[in-house]
């Protein structure tokens, strides 16, 4: 017994698996820790920043400041966050149910994909902002106009991820399937779909930041105001009223906006994809 508990190879592997339950430790720590010391770093270097300088606070609010504006303001910024949440989730819809369909459709026929995806790209590339004042002109609704311009920036990376994505299914698989007898259609649903899925879970990630970026563009464009008026519309105003605290209350609600969505579909990707594909499936290092 006393042979076997001092065993070497045993005492090697036990100090291997201390090791690892080290490593996975401090890398679960640092995941966490790190990000909230440089948040609390940076936000004590700004309001130091401040102090010393006396820097006034229609210039360059402290955080303090910021934060108790955000209390104060509340009413009105998460009114009008709720506007701008509802345009970027509803582009998103229409970006997933549009991108992904005219990937499929793309797929299907390649004739058709050589007639639009070129003007898929020309809809990437052109800015945002030189498309909006065109699309208020002709377009009488402002809640359309503001979901066109959101869908228009959020939809292509969905496009292009599903569309290589089913580009990018195993050739031997589809030799496989071929040899079973298997139509279009059979191949599409049990082995292009699956295949595409990873990457249109990573469009869906990108598309997901986009449209929040595409609704406060056009909200900036429109700029009308009212009780329908969305964040950006409430950031051009503090800006006019020299309320800069209330600019920085309002562009950090966009910022946790976006994380917070980006956290969710990721999240989401993650449940999708832990029991089978590589990129979500935790090994050992």
């Amino acid at each position: 017994m006393s042979e076997l508990a001092h065993d070497p190879v045993t005492s090697f592997v036990d100090e291997e698996e201390r090791a690892r339950a080290r490593r996975e430790l401090r890398n679960r720590i640092g995941k966490w820790i790190l990000p909230v010391v440089v948040f609390a770093v940076g936000i004590l270097a700004w309001d130091w920043t401040i102090r010393i300088n006396e820097i006034p606070h229609y210039i360059l609010p402290g955080p303090g400041l910021v934060f108790q504006t955000l209390i104060q303001d509340r009413a009105i910024l998460l009114d009008a966050l709720m506007v701008t949440l509802q345009i970027t989730l509803l582009a998103l819809l229409v970006a997933v149910i549009g991108g992904a369909g005219l990937a499929i459709l793309f797929n299907q026929s390649r004739l058709v994909e050589m007639s639009f995806y070129p003007y898929a790209v020309v809809l990437q590339v052109t800015p945002i902002v030189a498309i909006a004042p065109l699309i208020f002109i002709y377009v009488e609704s402002k809640l359309v106009g503001l979901l066109i311009c959101a869908w228009i920036v959020a939809f292509f990376p969905v496009l292009s991820n599903t569309t290589l994505g089913l580009k990018s299914a195993d050739h031997n698989l589809r030799d496989l399937f071929s040899i079973y007898g298997a139509n279009r259609w059979q191949r599409l649903l049990y082995l292009q779909l699956p295949s595409a899925l990873p990457y249109f879970l990573g469009g869906l990630r990108i598309a997901g930041g986009l449209a929040l970026i595409g609704s406060v563009v056009a909200e900036f464009v429109a700029g009308a105001g009212g009780i329908g008026s969305g964040l950006a519309f409430r950031i051009l105003e503090a800006g006019y009223r020299l309320n800069i605290p209330r600019m920085f209350a309002g562009l950090i609600l966009i910022a946790v906006t976006g994380v917070l969505i980006y956290a969710v579909l990721s999240l989401v990707s993650h449940l999708m994809l832990r029991k089978w594909h590589e990129s979500a499936i935790k090994r050992e290092s």
